[in-house]
Order: structure tokens, then sequence, then C-alpha cells
């Protein structure tokens, strides 16, 4: 049977590090043989279409504009 899990002080100040600053995303702590060994933080990006008319298209938005409609 695996021994409890510890958490000192080094990895909470770690995992608090990976979700400061966090707005949408996911932060996975993996374990193995009860000791934390790696963190992973995957970060998302919201969009909405206000954003869009606040930045019109430029000359270097338009040829990806024109992918993203398959242009």
């Amino acid at each position: 049977m695996t021994p409890p899990l510890k958490i000192d002080q080094v990895w909470l100040e770690r995992i608090v590090e990976r979700i400061d600053g966090l707005e949408y995303g996911t932060v996975l702590i993996t374990v193995h043989d009860g000791k934390i060994v790696q963190i992973d933080r995957t970060e998302r990006k919201r969009y909405n279409d206000k954003t869009m008319a606040v930045y019109p298209a430029t000359a270097e938005t338009k040829p990806l504009l024109a992918k993203e409609k398959g242009c």
C-alpha cells in the first residue's frame, strides 16, 4: 500500500504558482507512488463577437480570417 501523500510548503507554492493568473483552464497534478512528480497547466483564451468588432481586421490579420472562412 502506498503511503499517504504529503504536500510540503514547496509543492503548495508550486501549485499556487501554476494557478495564479489562470482565468480559464486546468491544472493537472500527476502523482506516482504517492509523490507529486508533475504539474501541467492548460490555459484557454475565450473570445466573443464584441472583441472582433473592437479590433477590426488589418492587413496582417486578413489572411488569417480568410483561412477561417475557407477562402
